[in-house]
C-alpha cells in the first residue's frame, strides 16, 4: 500500500509549513515514531515523526520549499517492492499550491500517514537519549551517525534534556568536533543598557534581488497588519535608573541578569494594574489569570519572536534569570514550543542595548499593552534644591490599547513603575 505523508499543522496559526531538510532519504527504510522530516513552521523547527514503518519511496516537496497544511509533501511504500509503483503514482501528485483556508486536522485514516510532532530540543525527558524507547537525536546526528557508521543506541546524549547532538556522534567515531562560532544575537540577555552591535546583513543578499520571506518572517507580517486595526495611543515616561543600577552590579555575579529585574518589576508594578495585563475580546475585557512577561528578541535575518517569563510575579529574580537564559538559547535555534512564545499577556521590546533613546513598540495581537525600553544614559537634571546634578535615566514608552486602558490608567501605571525602579528595587530580590 502507497501512503501519503502531509504537512503537517504544527500550530494553531500555522497555514503552511517549509521543509527545513528530509533525515530520510528516498529508498530509506522508516520506522515507527522515527523522524521522517524536519518542518519550519512560524516559530520553530519541528521534527515529524511517521506512526507506520515502510519505505520513503517519494518526496514530492524538497528542501527549502513551502507547502500548505494538509498537503502531501512525500510518499511513504510498505514494502520494499512497493517503491517502483509509488514512483510510476509520483508524476500524478500535483504540486501543493497556497490554499485558500487551512484545512482543519482530521483524524488518521486507512491508507494515510500519520505524524507526531516534537520540539527538536524537547522530545526527551530525563531518561536520556531515549523517550519511550526512541532515540532521540538531532537530524544532523542521525545523518552524520549514518555517514561515520557510528550506532546512535550507543551514545549518550550531551544536549539538552540527554539528546544526541552531532558533537556526540564525532566523539564516539574517535573525531575532534568541528567548532561552530555562535552568531551574535540582536539582544543582551544580561544587558545593562549598554551598546552592542547589530547582526549583519546576511552575505547571500544581493541588491536589486528580491527575497522570498522566511515563514517566520511571513508570520511577523501578519501580526503586524492585525495591529493596524486596533485604537493605539502611547504615552512616555522617563524613570531615573541609579538605583536600579547599583542594585545589579551587587547581584549579577550571582547570574541575574538585568532582562529578569525589568520582567519582575513590571510584574509586579501589573498586580497594582490588572487592566494594563488585560486584553480586548469581543464586547468585553479578558483579564489575565497570569502574569505571563514575553519579551521580543530578534534572530536574524528579519526575524522576531516573542520567548515569555510565565507567572514571573510569583518567581524570584534568579529563577527568572536562568528560565530566561535558556528561552534565549533555545530561541536562538528555533526550538521553543508553541506555548513559549504566544502565551504571552504583556511585552517588552528593548532596544537600550543599542544606543536608542526611545521608540514606540507596536501592540502585539491579543495583548493590551506593550513597553519600549530605552538606554539608561547619564543625564544633567535639576536636582530639589534648585542645584545641577548628573543621574542616569531612561526613557519608556508605554503602548496600549484604547479600547480597554485610558490615558489615567497607563500614567498611573508608568508611575508606579518610575516609583519601584528609582526608590525600592530591593524589594525585587525578596
Amino acid at each position: 500500500m502507497i501512503h501519503d505523508i502531509f504537512m503537517p499543522a504544527l500550530s494553531s496559526t500555522m497555514t503552511e509549513g517549509k521543509i527545513v531538510s528530509w533525515v530520510k532519504s528516498p529508498g530509506d527504510k522508516v520506522e515507527k515514531g522515527e523522524t521522517v522530516v524536519v518542518v519550519e513552521s512560524d516559530k520553530a523547527d519541528m521534527d515529524v515523526e511517521s506512526f507506520y514503518e515502510g519505505y520513503l519511496a517519494v518526496v514530492l516537496v524538497d528542501a527549502g520549499q513551502e507547502a500548505p497544511v494538509g498537503a502531501p509533501i512525500a510518499l511513504l511504500a510498505e514494502t520494499e517492492a512497493e517503491i517502483e509503483t509509488a514512483k510510476q503514482q509520483a508524476p500524478s501528485q500535483s504540486r501543493p499550491a497556497a490554499p485558500q483556508s487551512a484545512p482543519a486536522p482530521v483524524a488518521p485514516e486507512p491508507g494515510i500517514v500519520a505524524v507526531t510532532t516534537a520540539s527538536v530540543d524537547t522530545t526527551s525527558t530525563d531518561t536520556g537519549s531515549r523517550n519511550g524507547g526512541r532515540i532521540v537525536a538531532s537530524p544532523r546526528a542521525r545523518k552524520l551517525a549514518k555517514t561515520l557508521k557510528v550506532k546512535l543506541s550507543t551514545i549518550q546524549g550531551s544536549g539538552p534534556h540527554g539528546r544526541i547532538v552531532a558533537a556526540d556522534v564525532e566523539a564516539a567515531a574517535g573525531k575532534v568536533p568541528t567548532p561552530t562560532v555562535a552568531k551574535p544575537l540582536a539582544i543582551s540577555d544580561d544587558s545593562d543598557f549598554v551598546m552592542v552591535s547589530p547582526p549583519a546583513l546576511s552575505p547571500t543578499n544581493t541588491p536589486g534581488e528580491v527575497k522570498a520571506m522566511s515563514t517566520l518572517q511571513k508570520a511577523v507580517v501578519r501580526n503586524m497588519v492585525a495591529s493596524l486595526t486596533v485604537p493605539e495611543f502611547r504615552v512616555g515616561y522617563t524613570i531615573t535608573t541609579d538605583a536600579l543600577d547599583q542594585l545589579y552590579q551587587q547581584i549579577k555575579s550571582k547570574g541575574v541578569t538585568m532582562t529578569a529585574m525589568l520582567a519582575k518589576a513590571i510584574a509586579v508594578t501589573l498586580q497594582k494594574h490588572p487592566i494594563v495585563n488585560a486584553s480586548y475580546v469581543q464586547d468585553g475585557i479578558h483579564y489575565a489569570s497570569r502574569i505571563n512577561i514575553a519579551i521580543a528578541v530578534a534572530i536574524g535575518n528579519g526575524g522576531l519572536i516573542t520567548p515569555v517569563l510565565k507567572n514571573v510575579d510569583q518567581m524570584d529574580l534568579y529563577s527568572l534569570s536562568r528560565t530566561w537564559k535558556d528561552l534565549v538559547n533555545r530561541a536562538r535555534s528555533k526550538k521553543l514550543q508553541p506555548d513559549e512564545y504566544n502565551s504571552g499577556t504583556f511585552t517588552i521590546s528593548n532596544l537600550g542595548m543599542y544606543g536608542v533613546d526611545q521608540f514606540d513598540a507596536i501592540l502585539p495581537p491579543g495583548q493590551g499593552a506593550i513597553i519600549a525600553i530605552g538606554a539608561s544614559r547619564p543625564q544633567v537634571v535639576a536636582t530639589e534644591e534648585g542645584l545641577m546634578g548628573v543621574k542616569r535615566q531612561m526613557q519608556v514608552n508605554l503602548t496600549c490599547d484604547h479600547r480597554i486602558i485610558s490615558g489615567a490608567e497607563a500614567a498611573a501605571f508608568l508611575q508606579d513603575l518610575a516609583q519601584l525602579l528609582e526608590t525600592n528595587p530591593q524589594s525585587l530580590t525578596l
